[in-house]
């Protein structure tokens, strides 16, 4: 009977799933020094964010067969690592979706309407009605950056604002994003032209950093920026400079370089709505990605189809 670890913990559905076909350890607290000496025993590792799957893990994975990532980033999984021994690495890319698209516009409206500084004011006792003037989001240009599932939604979802949506991909024919809603635009078209701009792409050598200062400076006074992607495809020093000159108005972050990232002058920043990576946090979105995950990785034990084959 096949081993399977959980590092991160999964929700009961998943776990229930993956009993009848397995013998099931869950350790959501075990440290990485730990699970290198307990990863030997498994066929498969199940994680989320906080695992950092490394070169060395595999290297200690030595009946390793597939790790599963329950959610859809992979930046903490060493994928080359997992190729050269082998190992498949798979995700649940479509169980979050909604969840994060949805927090994308929580965080989009709390920016053009402050209502983080409304809350704070009304629990001190203070009535800041004649401060507090914010922007709608009628009519204006929200620029997407990633175009795929969560970009998608996000950009349906803005269009019932009626925003205008303007997407740009480098993965996504100009034809396929017209079908997904989006007018197609280059990258410099989209920092010209947005209101607004949320990011949903991964982070890769290729998006690290991807707003930058020189991003920044093409950009129309007053943007806003929304990002609940991955943190590093942002660089936060131009971010801050941009804020303190006030060439971006205001920004709404769920991700960070560095997380948790501590009270840095870019979380503090008046003008900045932070929350602590909590896309992926609802309940729905959790059952269906630990179904969805549970399902995927006993495929792979068994050597069938892959939905989601990463590496």
């Amino acid at each position: 009977m096949y081993k399977i670890l959980l590092t991160d913990g999964l929700e009961e559905n998943g776990q229930v799933i993956l009993r009848a076909n397995a013998l099931v350890d869950n350790n959501p607290t075990i440290t990485a020094d730990d699970l290198l000496k307990v990863v030997g025993e498994y066929d498969a590792l199940i994680v989320r964010g906080r695992t950092k799957v490394t070169p060395a893990v595999f290297e200690a994975g030595k009946k390793l067969k597939v790790v599963g990532r329950a959610g859809v980033g992979v930046d903490n999984i060493d994928l080359n690592a997992a190729k050269a021994h082998g190992v498949t690495v798979v995700n649940s890319p479509t169980a979050t979706t909604l969840a994060v698209a949805e927090l994308a516009m929580a965080l989009m409206l709390s920016i053009v309407r402050d209502i983080p500084r409304g809350d704070a004011g009304m629990k001190a006792g203070k009535w800041l009605k004649k401060e507090m003037e914010g922007t709608e989001l009628w009519h204006k240009k929200l620029g997407v950056i990633g175009f795929g599932r969560i970009g998608e939604a996000t950009g349906k979802r803005a269009a019932a604002f009626d925003m205008e949506i303007l997407g740009y991909d480098p993965l996504i024919p100009a034809a396929e994003i017209v079908k997904r809603g989006g007018k197609p635009v280059s990258f410099e078209e989209l920092l010209a032209k947005s209101d607004i701009i949320t990011m949903h792409l991964p982070l890769t050598p290729e998006s690290k950093g991807m707003l930058n200062a020189a991003a920044f400076a093409k950009m129309k006074d007053g943007v806003r920026i929304v990002c609940a992607a991955r943190g590093g495809v942002i660089d936060e020093e131009a971010l801050l400079a941009a804020l303190e000159s006030g060439k971006v108005a205001a920004a709404g972050l769920d991700v960070f370089a560095t997380e948790p990232p501590g009270l840095t002058a870019l979380v503090s920043h008046p003008h900045v709505v932070c929350s602590p990576h909590i896309g992926a946090q609802t309940a729905e979105a959790q059952v269906r990605a630990a179904d969805d995950i549970a399902n995927e990785v006993l495929a792979a034990l068994d050597g069938k189809a892959l939905r989601w084959k990463v590496a």
